[in-house]
């Protein structure tokens, strides 16, 4: 446990400073040629959902053998070396440095003033269509899209670490990859992403709630409403989402930051209506993007704070027991 506490801390300095080696395959992409690679062959013909079982089990099952043998044969070289190793493997992980990247590359055009340069740039990050939004319908893209990988690409997979270390987390990466690939709502994934989708739902759903409610308590407010008004505001509108978890992301942004999320988006000229998140108190501006960067920060140094807390009564109490 000690040494996966080390591996863990190593993997959040290592992301912060360094994010993904620039010319390195990330394992994603394998993971994700794996993917369509199976889909191609499997999402076909009768029994879907079962199909869709097999592939996810099959996908996670290879991520999660391989991971620990590569853990494994790394701690048998030495300890400081299986540290090193698995330290990487949890950066390569995590997503702070990306995420941070992708945010500010459509800020920065954005307060140039180059609001055509900046609805490309957010379309490289969302699925929605970009090309007629505003400069406050832009912010909103990007505040909402650093809320929820606040939890699915730094703290969910950091969670699965403190559990499992590197091992846990590729195997959170490789389900939250499935749910990016097959499960959607259409007629050719319904069924055969119904397995990926609930699964994903099943991983998040823990590391979700820790984030947003840090969101809540440890990252600086602007609303001007209290403690408690913002929890009952947060969980009441974080059921609204169509996602089991995601809402608690967006809202918990909402209400501490005082602005609005949610609302109407459109997708390839279909419009979508998303339920509201939040009470317009500030009107949304650029800045909410700095902001909702700094709150990425600060939560995900909360959360390993946490983890280590946890990890240390989790050493004295078994150390007890000996």
């Amino acid at each position: 446990m000690l040494a996966h506490l080390i591996a863990c801390t190593l993997g959040v300095i290592l992301d912060r400073l360094i994010g993904d080696p620039p010319k390195m395959p990330h394992p994603i992409i394998w993971i994700g040629h794996t993917i369509q690679w199976l889909t191609n062959r499997l999402n076909k013909g009768e029994f879907r959902k079962l199909k869709g079982l097999l592939l996810v089990v099959l996908v996670v099952g290879v991520t999660t053998i391989v991971t620990y043998l590569i853990v494994i044969a790394a701690y048998m070289v030495g300890t400081i070396f299986g540290i090193l190793v698995e330290g990487v493997m949890i950066a390569i992980a995590l997503a702070q440095k990306s995420l941070q990247q992708a945010a500010m590359d459509v800020y920065n055009p954005l307060v140039e003033g180059n609001l055509k340069e900046a609805r490309v740039k957010l379309s490289w990050i969302v699925g929605r269509d970009t090309e007629k939004l505003s400069v406050p319908e832009v912010t909103r893209g990007v505040v909402e899209t650093v809320s929820e990988n606040t939890s699915d690409g730094i703290t969910a997979p950091l969670f699965w670490s403190f559990l499992f270390g590197a091992t846990g987390a590729w195997m959170y990466k490789a389900v939250n990859t499935l749910d990016s690939m097959v499960a959607y709502k259409n007629d050719t994934y319904r069924n055969f992403g119904f397995v990926a989708a609930h699964t994903d739902d099943v991983f998040n759903y823990i590391p979700s709630r820790i984030t947003g409610f840090l969101m809540l308590i440890g990252t600086k407010k602007e609303s001007m409403h209290s403690f408690l008004y913002r929890v009952k505001g947060w969980v009441r509108d974080a059921k609204k989402h169509p996602s089991p978890n995601s809402g608690y992301l967006e809202a918990a942004t909402a209400y501490q930051l005082g602005i609005q999320l949610g609302g109407t988006n459109s997708y390839k000229g279909i419009i979508s209506e998303r339920a509201k998140m939040g009470e317009t108190e500030i009107e949304l501006a650029p800045r909410h993007i700095k902001i909702a960067i700094e709150q990425m920060h600060s939560v995900t140094t909360w959360f390993w704070l946490l983890g280590v807390v946890i990890g240390g009564i989790y050493l004295v109490i078994t150390k007890s027991w000996c």
